[in-house]
């Protein structure tokens, strides 16, 4: 018989170790008020001012004549489609966001949404990141979505808890040193 079909033995690894923690219910799409106005701007400028601009150049290269060799045309549908296509995104994105203000948290030592955390690994290397939305997390600027196994980890925790992070391959500890929130 093939090994494929034979049945694994459960006490061989205490699988409970290498999970993270569950996602948060409701599937909601939490953001910043920083984010969510970052999300709309970014509509408006592609509403009133880049799709209008787009528009125009592809009106005026279709009134040149041979649309098949035509780049203008060519790039500027293109283009348009791009924009319409990120449109959509953004507008649906931005129907389903919760705006969840992290300044009503300030002063408290548990993480919740927003917060800045300072932690330290088990190999000593310190770190700071912010708990941000999805659509607003920017690793490069020590952003990371409240979805990513790191914020799973450290979300509910306090100052001081010493907690268990799973990570492919490997679980490793973290230390959570400080934890702050914007001012109100």
């Amino acid at each position: 018989m093939s090994k494929a079909f034979t049945k694994e033995s459960d006490d061989s690894n205490n699988d409970d170790e290498l999970q993270l923690p569950p996602l948060p219910p409701g599937g909601k799409n939490y953001i910043t008020p920083q984010g969510f106005a970052t999300l709309r701007a970014e509509l408006r400028e592609l509403v009133e001012v880049e799709r209008p601009k787009i528009v125009e150049a592809v009106h005026w290269a279709a009134k040149n004549g041979d649309r098949s060799e035509n780049g203008d045309y060519l790039y500027g549908k293109k283009r348009l489609r791009e924009i319409d296509r990120r449109i959509r995104f953004l507008i649906k994105r931005l129907e389903i966001a919760v705006v969840a203000d992290p300044a009503v948290h300030h002063g408290h030592t548990q993480i919740f949404f927003g917060a800045t955390v300072t932690y330290v690994d088990d190999e000593g290397v310190e770190r700071s990141v912010k708990i941000v939305g999805i659509d607003e997390a920017n690793s490069a600027a020590g952003e990371v979505s409240w979805v990513s196994p790191i914020a799973r980890t450290l979300l509910k925790a306090y100052e001081g808890d010493v907690l268990k992070l799973v990570m492919p391959g490997r679980v490793s500890e973290v230390e959570v040193l400080k934890v702050s929130y914007p001012a109100p």
